[in-house]
């Protein structure tokens, strides 16, 4: 999805009486002052300090959670913060980001003052991104000035785009009308919502089947290019969930929009010298989540519905375990304290690598937390929330797939992307496992490779290898038309993995292709832009560290010579990935050991039943 930002505005300092306020006002009328005055792309612009975001976000997150968190319940007992933690605390980040550089703006850490709204602007609004699946969400300006207390009765709650999205259903809506009780009994159900997160639990999946178990696969995805295909054993029932409930629109019960302006409360949070009024920083969150943004980012009356809808499920399907591959964001959430309630065992398996910088919400809540590699375990530990937590060192089951991956039939068709079969390619190509960013930060990653291939020696060309979340649009910004270097798009249906076996080098930030490659053999080479976070592949001496398009040409120049792709040992690689090719089957039997374990346990004449007390386990040898 690509949103433009809103209209251009500006901020200027005014007056009321002998008190100094700043006005938000259209950017044309700034060229009319000689008072202190900046436009807001300006001032959000400014440098501001990463680690003070990240502290005054989770003081405004831990308020908000005293203030409001019981204020609004699922017929379950789960909190609506907590199911929505996510979507929430990225809202709130991009109002401490603006504070902060409110305050890191000379004119006004001088002589601060209330923010006055720009009359008609929406309080939310939508950033640019280059993702297809989430929303980017953001306050505006005015809101900003709203959460800080200014009156605001010409002002929308929704940006004129985002009311577009907005279709609110009546409290007293249809409930959900799925048949639950008609699905055969299953030992394990799974959950996904994307494409990626069938890719990680299928294989354990049909590990399981091999073995004669049933299994039940619900599909929760509604991005029709993010549903799960049709598993190849019979025994994996392939469930999709009713598709009215994720598209439900509204808040619940105790939590909603009122009809009059929320009075000034003594209850705030701090943001630097600002005191945001976290009556009105609830409000916005429950407007925001009154609109459904499908199954990553439903809406408040959506997880109502998914919650009645799985807790049928369950009773139906009488399961011993829940997989998932993502516990943290709104349905992983739910899910997991759903099966909780329901006595049964959750296990989560880790997706995509994980930067400390850069995850939404520190926490897992699942019984038992797989990770791919030795360096997880230690953030697994400190993230758990389940007070009887294990972390299982197991690896990465969609990685099993690279042992059967062909590097000659990969090499040729990233040549075919450059011209017809037969013309004489370039003789070196770069694979950049490109990532949902927003299009300027895109653009400027793009530079730094394209002028680093450009700079180093020999004919070196780049293909793009869009990620499944991204659209195709933002690519076109990215593509020189002077053609030097060569640059190509693979196709999205192929994708990074595609492509990396049959590359000389893999250019990432911070895709888990990365280590992919790592684990193939094939160069990478990191790019570490200053504010972009990275898989930290180059700390453990299995990346190139790239910040510049002269650190991508001198990496390209010693592979070039042969001198820079030595062999990763497998004590580098277990930190990161512990992969034999057969993690799925060791994720397996994880799952049978700990429902026997359980049976065992809950046996009335078994007194000697072993326990499984807290472990770490590694993928066998």
């Amino acid at each position: 999805m690509s949103i433009s930002t809103t209209g251009a505005l500006g901020l200027v300092r005014t007056s009321e009486g002998e008190r100094t306020t700043w006005a938000l006002v259209g950017e044309a009328s700034l060229r009319h002052t000689t008072v202190a005055r900046i436009t807001t792309l300006d001032l959000e612009a400014l440098p501001i300090v990463r680690s003070a975001v990240e502290r005054h976000v989770a003081d405004v997150m831990s308020a908000l959670e005293d203030y409001s968190s019981r204020r609004g319940e699922t017929p379950g007992g789960a909190s609506w913060l907590y199911v929505h933690h996510v979507p929430v605390r990225r809202l709130i980040t991009q109002l401490v980001r603006k504070l902060l550089a409110l305050s890191a703006w000379p004119a006004f850490a001088h002589d601060p003052g209330p923010v006055m709204p720009a009359p008609y602007e929406g309080l939310l609004g939508l950033r640019e991104s280059s993702s297809r699946e989430y929303r980017a969400y953001t306050v505006t300006w005015s809101g900003v000035a709203y959460a800080l207390g200014a009156e605001t009765p010409d002002n929308p709650v929704r940006s004129a785009r985002l009311r577009k999205l907005t279709v609110l259903l009546p409290e007293d809506g249809p409930t959900v009308t799925a048949e639950p009780e008609t699905m055969a009994p299953a030992q394990v159900v799974a959950l996904s919502w994307s494409s990626r997160h069938a890719q990680t639990l299928l294989p354990v999946l049909e590990e399981l089947a091999d073995q004669g178990r049933p299994i039940l696969l619900v599909d929760l995805a509604t991005d029709p290019a993010e549903r799960c295909p049709v598993p190849r054993n019979e025994s994996i029932t392939l469930c999709p969930a009713p598709s009215a409930a994720l598209a439900a629109s509204g808040s619940i019960p105790g939590l909603g929009l009122s009809s009059k302006e929320p009075s000034a409360g003594d209850a705030t949070a701090q943001v630097d010298v600002h005191a945001v009024q976290l009556d009105r920083l609830e409000r916005l969150a429950a407007a925001l989540l009154e609109g459904s943004g499908g199954c990553t980012q439903p809406s408040l009356r959506a997880a109502v519905r998914v919650e009645a809808w799985l807790k049928e499920l369950l009773d139906a399907v009488r399961p011993h375990t829940v997989l998932l591959s993502n516990d943290t964001s709104p349905l992983g959430a739910l899910a997991v304290h759903t099966a909780e309630r329901h006595g049964i065992t959750t296990v989560n398996v880790q997706h995509g690598a994980w930067i400390r910088e850069a995850v939404a919400w520190p926490a897992l809540h699942s019984r038992h937390i797989v990770v791919m590699g030795d360096r997880d375990a230690a953030l697994a530990r400190a993230w758990a929330r389940h007070p009887h937590a294990e972390i299982h060192v197991l690896g990465q089951p969609r990685f099993d797939a690279l042992t059967g991956l062909g590097k000659e039939a990969q090499r040729r068709y990233l040549q075919k992307l450059f011209g017809p079969a037969g013309e004489r390619g370039p003789a070196r190509i770069a694979v950049w496992a490109c990532q949902p960013f927003g299009p300027d930060r895109l653009q400027a990653q793009a530079d730094i490779i394209l002028d680093g291939l450009r700079k180093a020696n020999g004919s070196w060309a780049l293909v793009i290898a869009p990620h499944p979340a991204q659209g195709p649009h933002v690519f076109d910004r990215l593509l020189r038309q002077d053609g030097k270097p060569p640059v190509a798009v693979a196709d999205p249906r192929v994708g990074a993995r595609g492509c990396l076996a049959g590359a000389d080098a893999v250019v990432s930030v911070s895709s888990t292709c990365g280590i992919e490659a790592v684990l193939l053999d094939v160069p990478v080479l990191e790019l570490g832009r200053p504010g972009d976070p990275t898989l930290g592949l180059a700390e453990h001496a299995i990346a190139h560290d790239c910040r510049t398009a002269t650190g991508i040409s001198d990496a390209l120049n010693l592979l070039s010579r042969g001198s820079g792709s030595a062999r990763v040992s497998r004590e580098a690689r277990d930190m990161v990935c512990r992969w034999r090719g057969h993690s799925a089957a060791d994720i397996a039997q994880l799952i049978v050991r700990q429902a026997e374990a359980h049976t065992a346990r809950t046996t009335p004449n078994d007194h000697d039943a072993p326990g499984t007390g807290p472990s770490c386990l590694g993928a066998r040898e």
